[in-house]
């Protein structure tokens, strides 16, 4: 039998430095992004919780602090019944979070600004306490039935309101070569140029995905074409780029724009899109870098929206969706796991193209 002078420890239960090594890997696990989100997330409930009850927030969380998180974030009407129509018809909607508690959360940069949030932001607060829960094996308030027929019955009420999740302003062919247009500010503008081209012609990359692009997962097949093997994604987090729809091509005007920016930058290794110092290229741009370009050349463009790196997702399924690409083939370049959300701007781009929308005819305007 084998034996050590190390520690002997027990089976059923984690030491201590084991949790902490566990907790330890699951944030190397996660994208930079997810672990933002999630201590934001946590940040506010631990604030909103001390202002609320005049105490430290504690795991598990009982039920009715779930409800009252609820019922203080989202919009509701006065007092229901005729109420709600009277609000529809432009009356105020109410929350029950006070007033000093939502001016003292704005004062201490947990929230931006007072009022009730999006709905998409309560609901992703509400996941992320959900999954606090589900990691320390504790029970799980949100799965309570009180806390999930309300949730349900939030997101009806929203639904029949026609209040919709805000969403970025899609960057379709026409916008994108707006923005294009103002790419002349020099090395600056050869780099934003090959960025837009890249992020958008590769199936509308997320911003990260943009930031984290590296020669090394970078194959040139000619001048035209370019093969793209993307690493760590929301969907890929190990970032073994083993998906089949893993490689991602760049070609035509995309593969014309990083040809003039690898060129003029001298970029062989490390990350393709860099940081500009005066005239010469430096460290990795980050992906809020990437956000500041697209709502830079969106405003030097002088187009009206809410622009941001979301918008060349969005913009190119919306275009696929307008250029009837088979739903398979832009699947495979987005890398969309789910179709519904994909289907929500997919479909909003095809039906502007659809033959069915005008079975009447130019004949009706004669």
């Amino acid at each position: 039998m084998l034996h050590s002078t190390a520690e002997a420890l027990d089976p059923q239960v984690l030491h201590a430095e084991a949790q902490a090594s566990v907790a330890a890997l699951w944030q190397e696990g996660e994208s930079a992004n997810t672990v933002r989100s999630y201590a934001s997330a946590l940040r506010y409930w631990v604030a909103w919780f001390q202002l609320r009850y005049h105490a430290a927030l504690t795991l598990p969380v009982p039920v009715p602090v779930v409800l009252q998180f609820l019922v203080d974030h989202v919009l509701r009407s006065p007092a229901g019944g005729d109420s709600a129509t009277a609000c529809l018809a432009g009356g105020a909607w109410v929350h029950d979070l006070p007033a000093a508690i939502d001016a003292a959360l704005v004062a201490g940069g947990f929230k931006t600004k007072r009022g009730a949030p999006a709905l998409a932001t309560v609901m992703h607060r509400l996941a992320v306490l959900s999954k606090a829960h589900q990691l320390r094996e504790l029970p799980n308030p949100v799965r309570d039935p009180a806390v999930q027929e309300l949730v349900r019955r939030i997101r009806r009420g929203h639904a029949t309101r026609g209040v919709r999740p805000h969403a970025k302003t899609a960057l379709t062919r026409d916008p994108l070569t707006a923005l294009l247009a103002t790419c002349t500010d020099g090395l600056k503008g050869v780099r934003d140029r090959a960025l837009l081209l890249f992020a958008f012609a590769s199936g509308g990359r997320r911003r990260s995905e943009v930031a984290g692009a590296r020669m090394e997962q970078l194959e040139k097949v000619d001048e035209h074409t370019y093969l793209y093997r993307l690493g760590q994604s929301k969907t890929d987090q190990s970032g073994t780029g083993a998906q089949p729809d893993a490689v991602k091509p760049v070609v035509g005007a995309a593969a014309t724009a990083l040809s003039a920016w690898l060129s003029a930058s001298g970029v062989t290794s490390g990350p393709i899109f860099r940081r500009i110092h005066k005239t010469r290229p430096g460290g990795p741009l980050s992906g809020q870098a990437v956000w500041l370009i697209v709502k830079r050349r969106a405003a030097l463009a002088k187009l009206e929206g809410d622009f941001g790196a979301h918008s060349l997702r969005s913009g190119f399924v919306t275009e696929a969706g307008r250029q009837a690409v088979p739903l398979k083939e832009a699947m495979a370049l987005t890398g969309h796991r789910s179709i519904s959300t994909f289907l929500r701007y997919y479909q909003s781009g095809a039906v502007q193209s659809s033959a069915a929308a005008d079975l009447f005819g130019a004949a009706a305007n004669e």
